[in-house]
């Protein structure tokens, strides 16, 4: 039975997580459920797996605890800043580590499918992306929305900071042929939607994905978990683990 440490637990995927997994007994065990004022080493002493879901200023110690004690990990966690992913990315000789901005099946078949339109369209299409979230939710744009614009990029050939407009306003001229907009939306308690347009002369192709639940998120993170157990050290993502590359 795999022991895995829920690292956020007191938070909406954290519970989310320990619902998905108290269905699952008899291949999941919680061996520790930590928030803030817990143990955190402790708990992660405890487990053979780690899921992190905390909070972006977290992670790096996360990261570097399991890298001591050779615990695989799972990071949920968004918003971390160029310092911290780079801390978080130095644990990566150590212990397999899955890193993902979003664990849904859906949501990743959904990248795929970008990068293939991307591919097949080409240069004439116009790209946006447009997301929705809770009001609660603290980071914009999502993670998920970030991870698309990265992949759109790199199918274009594109630097992602260089061709990012983050919304519009004012007298900003015509869209540059490269630009790829980004907008997000917050409102009422929306798990997340996201929508990558292509937009040409004449056609416009809207892929959508709509998250109406948590538990999709949770179930995709446990079977990363199940999945990074036996892994070499270093960095993947959800898509390895759904076998997408």
């Amino acid at each position: 039975m795999l022991k895995v440490a829920i690292i956020g637990a007191k938070g909406r995927m954290g519970q989310a997580l320990l619902s998905c997994a108290a269905r699952m007994s008899g291949v999941i065990q919680v061996a520790a459920a930590v928030d803030i004022g817990d143990d955190l080493r402790a708990g992660i002493e405890a487990a053979g797996v780690v899921i992190d879901f905390s909070h972006h200023e977290a992670t790096p110690q996360v990261a570097a605890w399991c890298a001591e004690m050779r615990r695989p990990l799972v990071i949920g966690t968004t918003g971390h800043s160029a310092a911290e992913q780079l801390q978080i990315s130095q644990c990566k000789s150590a212990i397999p580590i899955v890193w993902s901005a979003n664990f849904s099946t859906g949501v990743n078949t959904l990248f795929w499918l970008a990068r293939r339109a991307v591919e097949i369209l080409g240069p004439d299409f116009d790209i946006e992306i447009v997301e929705m979230h809770h009001r609660l939710k603290k980071d914009a744009p999502s993670g998920t929305a970030m991870k698309l614009a990265e992949i759109l990029a790199a199918a274009r050939g594109l630097r992602t900071a260089d061709d990012l407009r983050h919304g519009r306003e004012g007298l900003v001229g015509e869209r540059p042929r490269n630009e790829i907009g980004i907008h997000a939306v917050r409102g009422g308690d929306v798990v997340g939607d996201h929508t990558v347009i292509f937009a040409a002369f004449g056609e416009r192709i809207e892929l959508t994905h709509k998250a109406s639940s948590r538990e999709t998120f949770a179930q995709g993170a446990l079977r990363a978990a199940q999945w990074v157990v036996d892994k070499k050290p270093g960095i993947y993502d959800m898509q390895d683990v759904l076998g997408l590359k």
